[in-house]
Order: C-alpha cells, then structure tokens, then sequence
C-alpha cells in the first residue's frame, strides 16, 4: 500500500461529502501534540457517504423514471393538450370554410346586384341590395370568428408545444442527475471498498503507520521555478532535498505535485500540466510517477542535500491561470522508522496564455502552505550535484505505505482536490 491510496480513499469520499477533506491531515503516534493529530475519515464514515450516495442514487433513477413516464404521456395521442389543440385546429378549419363560403356569398350577391336589367323595378333593386348587405355582414361574421378560432388554435398549439418541450428538458435534466449521482455513488463505494481494503492490509488494528513523524528538518526547497510560466513552454528548475538530521536517512522519497486552475479559480488545469524529473548528472527525462513521486535518494547522508532537475511543461491550450507546485520529502530507515516533511511547501506561479511575452520574471516564491518549524533552514553546498545521495534507479518503494500518514505529501491529492489559488492582485497574462 502507498501514500497516495491513503489519500485516494479520501478524495473519492469527498465526492458526496466534501467535509470528509478536513481529514486528509498528517497524523502521528499518540505521543505527539493534539493539533498534529488527526485522522483519516474512519469505515463508519465513509459507510455513511456511500449510504447517501446510494439514496441520492435512488432518487435520480426514480426521477428519471417519472420523466420518461411524463414525455411518453406529453406525445401521446390522447394527451389532454393534445386532444385541446386538435379540436381547437379543427373548429378553425371550419371557420375558415364557412369564412370562404360566407365571403363567396358576399360575390353572388353583388353579381346579381350588378346583373339586374335597367328595366328592373325598384322592388327588385331593393332586394338585391338588401342582400348585399346581408351577405356582407355574414362575411363580417365569419371573417371575425376565423380569427378567434385561429388564435385558439394557436394558443393550443403553444401550449402542446411547451408543454412537450418542458417534458423533454426534465427528461433531459434528470438524466444528467442520474449520471452525477451514478458517479458520485461509484466514488463512494469504490472509496469506501478501498478503505476496508486498506484496513485490512494494515493489521488487525490498521495502524500500521502509528510509527511514522514529522520531520521538519527534512526540507525541499525549490528555485529556478518562474512565477509566470507561459503555455505552451517547457520550464526547467530545480528541487532540492536536504537531510538537515544529525543521522542517515536510509531512503528518502522526494514528492511534487502541481495543481493549476484558469483565473476564476474554479476550472481545474491539472490536465495541462506535467511534470518531469531527471537526477543531476543524467539527461534523460522521466515523468513524475502517478502517485506524485520521484525515485528515491538512498541513502542521504546527515547534513547532505541531493539536488533533482525538474521540468514543468504546460499545454499550449492551457488558458491564463493560477498555479501551484507543491513538494515535500518522505523518509524510511532500514529499522522501520519513517516520517517526513510536517508540511507541504507551495510555490505559487501564474500561467500565461500561449504567445505571451512576460519578460523577465522573479522566481515562484512560498505562497500559504509553509513548514511550522520557523528554525527550518535549507543545507547548502559548493556542488549543484547530489551530496551523500543519490537517486536509486529502482523507483519507489512499497515502504511508502507507512508514511501515509505521517508526512504533510499525505496532503497533497487532498489538497488538489480542493485548493483554489489564490487569486493575486497583480492582474493576469491574457
């Protein structure tokens, strides 16, 4: 078991119970001080996050049942709209027959009007001018009840066709919610599963990792990184480890992580990011690991630093944003002994769009996250190359598993899941 799986049961539970991520904090034996100490969210928690997510799944697959159910009823034949606009479409075809007759009665009249001899008596003139008249009216008639009618019909046909529509958009809503809580309900259950999982590979009282400290004195630091990276670019800088003891550290795990998000700080970037290590004297690039570990430093000597070549790339479709590189250190001795970094170290820069020109920019600097030891201070050298360590070719090591929680690296997928840079005053590359 690993570090990040820890962490990954945590996230996953977060889905339906974002609280749950107040845990995801290093915690230590029992010796060490309250605020040190917290736990990772227990079985009976997350039982109950997947016992809600079953429920919200349940509803949405109802949901959509009574959708699906609506829009069958909405197209029916015998819909009661349906029914409505069908004789409201029939009684205006009728108006406008009995428009089109009255209105052909209005032309024989005046037909037989103009038709009469000069001879006629003024009887007979009379008469085809009073039906004229009459026929005039009953064309008045008709033409006013064809326009009632049609807008009746028209109402009715408005009405079916909104009523359909609205069928339709709910159906079309609820099963957008049935795929949520289907996904939510799978990350519960998969995060509840894992944590059993995880308990029993931890013994019968799953605290394998109740040996494991802090160690403030075991720092990263990094430089060379530019706090404005443009997209599009790849960017190297350096990480470097440091064993600030008075004793051997037998393998030390270097951790990074980098989270990006655009300027609002609600669209995650983490796709269009990437990290990239490669040891000081080797030029061939490998890619972070997807626990967000580097090979391990074996061994680093008391007062030793070994110093990693890291290279950030961005996407070139990577929007202007806000980003974060967060590195912290884990160790594990031959005797079992383990702990690492109390906290994690975040170097804040911003992302560029592609084609920016920024210029000459300062270097990332320490944003929020920053360790709690304030006597922390970084071992330095004469030589850029790895002192008393060096990076073993073998990659990490199942060991890590109990560091999961004991190192502030325990907070970083947690923390991906749910940092929001912070938003700089200084305004943002276009």
């Amino acid at each position: 078991m690993k570090i990040r799986r820890v962490l990954a049961t945590a996230v996953a539970a977060a889905v339906t119970t974002p609280v749950l991520l107040l845990s995801v904090t290093p915690a230590f034996a029992d010796d060490k001080p309250a605020a040190q100490t917290q736990n990772k969210p227990s079985i009976a928690e997350l039982e109950k996050a997947a016992a809600a997510a079953q429920a919200a799944y349940d509803d949405a697959v109802a949901a959509e049942k009574a959708a699906t159910a609506a829009v069958e009823a909405a197209v029916a034949d015998d819909a009661p709209l349906k029914v409505a606009a069908e004789v409201a479409k029939t009684a205006a075809a009728e108006a406008a027959t009995a428009k089109t007759t009255a209105d052909q009665a209005v032309l024989d009249a005046r037909t037989a009007m103009d038709d009469l001899p000069e001879t006629a008596t003024e009887e007979k003139k009379a008469a085809a001018k009073a039906a004229l008249a009459e026929a005039e009216t009953a064309a008045k008639t008709a033409a006013d009840a064809k326009a009632a009618a049609d807008a009746k019909a028209a109402e009715a046909g408005t009405a079916l066709d909104d009523f359909r529509v609205a069928a339709f958009r709910n159906l079309d809503a609820t099963r957008k919610a049935l795929k949520k809580a289907t996904d939510d309900k799978d990350a519960a259950d998969a995060a509840l599963a894992k944590a059993k999982e995880e308990e029993a590979e931890g013994g019968e009282d799953g605290n394998e990792d109740d040996t494991c400290v802090p160690e403030p004195k075991l720092t990263t630091v990094v430089t060379g990184l530019p706090s404005t990276v443009v997209a599009g670019t790849k960017t190297d800088f350096k990480l470097r480890v440091t064993n600030g003891t008075d004793r051997t550290l037998d393998e030390v795990y270097p951790f990074v992580y980098v989270h990006a998000t655009d300027t609002s700080g609600l669209k995650g970037l983490d796709d269009l990011v990437h990290l990239q290590w490669s040891s000081a004297k080797s030029s061939t690039w490998k890619n972070v690991d997807n626990e967000h570990y580097i090979d391990r430093v074996s061994p680093l000597k008391a007062g030793a630093h070994a110093d990693i070549k890291m290279r950030l790339t961005v996407d070139a479709k990577a929007p202007a944003g806000n980003g974060v590189t967060f590195v912290a250190g884990d160790y594990w001795n031959e005797d079992g002994t383990c702990g690492g970094s109390p906290d994690l170290e975040g170097y804040e820069f911003m992302i560029a769009a592609a084609g920016s020109k920024p210029g000459k920019v300062p270097d990332a600097t320490v944003g929020t996250t920053k360790p709690k030891d304030s006597n922390l201070t970084t071992q330095t050298g004469a030589s850029a190359s790895p002192v008393g360590g060096t990076l073993a070719a073998t990659g990490s090591s199942d060991a890590t598993s109990q560091l999961a929680l004991a190192s502030g690296a325990a907070l970083a997928i947690g923390a991906g899941a749910v940092f929001v840079v912070r938003r700089r005053k200084a305004g943002s590359h276009a």
